[in-house]
């Protein structure tokens, strides 16, 4: 073969390796071009959380020598999926609730879950803290709500959401959720001196919608 054939027969290859890569990068253009047009026109809207209730069976402030917080809880979060066509998938959902952007109890793990085009989702964790230290500013807090006749204990959800549409899934976000529980003191306890205690269990009908972010 001379050396006029050899550089010919490689012209050839390179424009074959050039045909293919252009094929391949033409396709995955026309996938995700396909996905972008499905997302730009079904236009997923995040869901809608609400707290329906919570059952409050321990809420015990500490005197100011150890500045303790031990709450014990039951909620009801329900979330409602306002897309017509697309479906949810929650995975490594997780519960607890804060005060004052203070965590004062441990995460919760809620079981995984997908929800259908409409559909509504409703879990019922328990919220465990025992003697949860609890800073100056949290006790200061918690005294003049004392006063007052109620304290908001916001129940946080964090975990991650996939969209479905038809048989395709989209990658995983993460999904942070924050639901303002009002808690009256009525029929407390021990409000004398600095510490705080209800009379447990005390349920309260909240109703109360969620900030959802995605």
């Amino acid at each position: 073969m001379s050396s006029k054939d050899c550089g010919h027969h490689e012209d050839e290859s390179r424009k074959l390796i050039r045909l293919i890569l252009f094929g391949i990068g033409g396709f995955f253009f026309v996938v995700l071009l396909t996905i972008f047009i499905i997302w730009a026109v079904l236009r997923p809207t995040k869901p809608k959380f609400t707290i329906q209730d919570a059952t409050l069976y321990a809420f015990n402030l500490s005197s100011p020598a150890t500045n303790t917080l031990t709450i014990t809880m039951q909620v009801t979060l329900s979330s409602h999926n306002p897309n017509r066509r697309i479906g949810i998938y929650y995975s490594n959902l997780h519960a607890y609730a804060s005060y004052h952007n203070q965590q004062v109890t441990l995460a919760t793990e809620l079981p995984p879950t997908y929800q259908g085009h409409k559909d509504f989702t409703v879990w019922s964790p328990f919220l465990f803290g025992a003697a949860a230290p609890v800073s100056p500013f949290t006790l200061s807090s918690l005294q003049q709500d004392r006063g007052a006749g109620a304290v908001v204990v916001n129940v946080k959800i964090y975990g991650r959401v996939k969209w479905k549409v038809g048989t395709w899934v989209s990658g995983r976000y993460h999904l942070f959720v924050n639901c303002p529980a009002y808690i009256r003191f009525t029929g407390a306890g021990d409000r004398s001196g600095s510490g705080i205690q209800i009379v447990a269990p005390a349920k309260f009908q909240l109703l109360q919608g969620c900030s959802v972010d995605v």
